[in-house]
């Protein structure tokens, strides 16, 4: 029997979507982007008796990561970031003014995660796959037996990450989408940052801006 649960929610200030994935047999567990709300995340971990063991981020702007300060510090866990997105993390008070929401500071990354390597949960493993574009070290998580893929701001249901932001680039997340994501099982279920869950073969034939 599959143990791997996943918890996802949308988060303010902008309805990120926050995963949380846990393994019931070992009680660890990982947070995927916690945006905001630490009160509702630490309470899905809390009621679960799970223990985190990383705060993984598919990239760096503020909605993504508002709340990690909060989660590392009620549970100790590292933050960990593709290193390519540093300097938008160093910029938290400059993206928080630029869209006028209150500014949380966030400690810097522990862990640079970098394209191929391992997410562990528990006795479940994902894999890290770098799909810059939307943000230069834009990063989705992939974990295979479960037919699974975190596409944070990349890929969204019928749609695409902003490019108009900072390092944003229109030929680079469309090569992403097509080379890395498209290349999936049609099969794989996709969990973006934002809005409803999809499948890869259904963005291959419907999504109107990156044709499969």
């Amino acid at each position: 029997m599959d143990q791997l649960i996943r918890i996802t929610f949308p988060v303010p200030p902008l309805s990120c979507n926050c995963s949380v994935i846990g393994d019931n047999e070992t009680k660890q567990a990982i947070v995927v982007d916690p945006g905001g709300n630490p009160e509702r995340i630490l309470g899905e971990i809390d009621s679960r008796g799970y223990t985190v063991t990383a705060i993984l981020h598919t990239h760096a702007h503020f909605d993504h990561f508002l709340a990690s300060g909060h989660i590392k510090q009620a549970t100790g866990a590292p933050l960990c970031l593709h290193s390519q997105d540093q300097e938008l993390w160093d910029m938290l008070e400059i993206q928080c003014q630029m869209f006028r929401i209150p500014y949380v500071p966030a400690p810097p990354p522990d862990r640079w995660i970098k394209d191929e390597s391992e997410v562990r949960v528990g006795s479940y493993t994902g894999t890290v796959i770098h799909t810059p574009g939307h943000t230069p070290g834009s990063v989705c998580f992939f974990f295979e037996n479960q037919n699974l893929v975190f596409s944070g701001d990349t890929l969204f249901r019928g749609g695409i990450g902003r490019t108009d932001l900072w390092g944003g680039d229109d030929l680079v997340i469309e090569r992403s989408i097509r080379e890395r994501l498209y290349t999936l099982k049609e099969s794989t279920l996709v969990i973006p940052g934002h809005g409803p869950e999809s499948s890869i073969g259904w963005e291959r034939e419907h999504n109107m801006f990156v044709h499969g």
